[in-house]
């Protein structure tokens, strides 16, 4: 018997399990080679809460989580964000769009039930970009997406996306629109404000780059300031009761909602369902920091600007010192067979057992189909 461990159904089912059984908080799962599985309940569950950004945003539709549909969670989010679009806008405001346009992909379900909900035309008026590779040297959105211009000349248009975490991507889009021609530009996302850090283990932003968030006087942006920073000229939020309701809702058939069931919400509101630590918020920025600096030393590679040091930097992990400057991290790269080609970039040599290097230890291949090099 094969057994198999992921965090979506869609991994299990594309590889032929079928047969899903949902790891409980609290529960350990042991596997031992030729007997089956056995759970453990090493803690006592104290909660019953799926991070319900996996449903906005990071999850595949075809996925099922924790009994939840994916595909139909953000089906009613879109309903629920028609709603919310009524209760601002007179019948003659919604009247004036003309289209109503996802931003590709996550979004895709929910701007037609919006659409359908406001009786207005659903576009698909972005394209994206499969061959990214050619544009390397043009960054941001623009390289990921393209917009027809056909669909935005002369129109007032609703852009629906999954979720506005910085703001940069938003306003970029906005851009794009009114680039093509479109005279008033509507934004909408299918998620609340984003306000807070994301502290299980998704990196979406420190608080101090989240759009929603006014780092100077540590309160949340009034949506007219959110409008006015990205471009748009409304935008529309969902509301937090309405997003969880909308995944409440989502259970498939053969389901059983778990009692005491919540979900995560902390990006949206800092009520996390864990206790955090003040210090681990500084731990945090910390490690962003160091990822940010190595990020961007690999873009500065990848455009041909980067020095010697920026390539080191890339190459590597990076640690911070003292005064808070990222510098590269002692690292084993010579003992892995670095080079540097003739563009000045710094590559990692590929061990085989044909340059002698032996295995570590080998490894069932039932199980890896690979041995576990140094």
């Amino acid at each position: 018997m094969d057994y198999m461990v992921a965090s979506e159904s869609c991994a299990l089912k594309q590889l032929g399990f079928m047969n899903f059984v949902d790891i409980l908080p609290g529960q350990a799962v042991i596997f031992r080679k030729g007997v089956d599985p056995v759970a453990y309940q090493i803690e006592e569950r104290k909660a019953y809460s799926p991070d319900i950004f996996e449903f906005c945003y990071f999850a595949r539709p075809d996925s099922i989580i924790d009994g939840i549909s994916v595909n139909e969670s953000r089906e009613n989010m879109g309903y629920r964000l028609a709603e919310k679009i009524r209760q601002v806008l007179t019948q003659e405001e919604i009247q004036e769009i003309d289209a109503i346009i996802p931003i590709p992909e996550t979004s895709n379900v929910s701007a037609p039930r919006v659409a359908g909900r406001l009786k207005r035309k659903f576009v698909q008026g972005f394209v994206k970009n499969r061959y990214p590779g050619q544009q390397a040297r043009q960054r941001g959105v623009k390289r990921k997406l393209n917009a027809m211009d056909e669909k935005f000349a002369g129109q007032n248009v609703l852009l629906i996306d999954d979720s506005i975490v910085r703001g940069t991507t938003s306003k970029e889009i906005v851009s794009m629109a009114r680039d093509a021609g479109a005279k008033k530009v509507y934004f909408a996302s299918a998620a609340p404000p984003v306000t807070h850090a994301h502290i299980y283990g998704i990196d979406l932003a420190s608080p101090n780059e989240l759009v929603a968030h006014d780092h100077d006087n540590g309160k949340n942006r009034a949506h007219d300031e959110i409008a006015k920073h990205i471009g748009a000229d409304r935008i529309f939020f969902q509301d937090l009761e309405d997003l969880k309701a909308a995944c409440s809702d989502a259970y498939v058939s053969k389901s059983t909602p778990r009692e005491g069931r919540d979900f995560e919400v902390g990006v949206f509101c800092g009520n996390y369902t864990t206790p955090v630590d003040e210090e681990y918020f500084g731990h945090l920025e910390k490690v962003r920091g160091q990822a940010r600096k190595q990020e961007e030393a690999r873009e500065g590679v990848a455009i041909g600007s980067a020095d010697a040091r920026t390539v080191e930097i890339a190459a590597q992990r990076v640690q911070m010192v003292a005064n808070g400057e990222c510098v590269p991290a002692a690292s084993d790269v010579a003992k892995c067979g670095a080079y540097t080609n003739g563009n000045g970039e710094q590559k990692r040599r590929k061990q085989t057992r044909e340059e002698g290097t032996p295995p570590k230890d080998q490894m069932d291949i039932s199980l890896h189909n690979i041995g576990d090099f140094p």
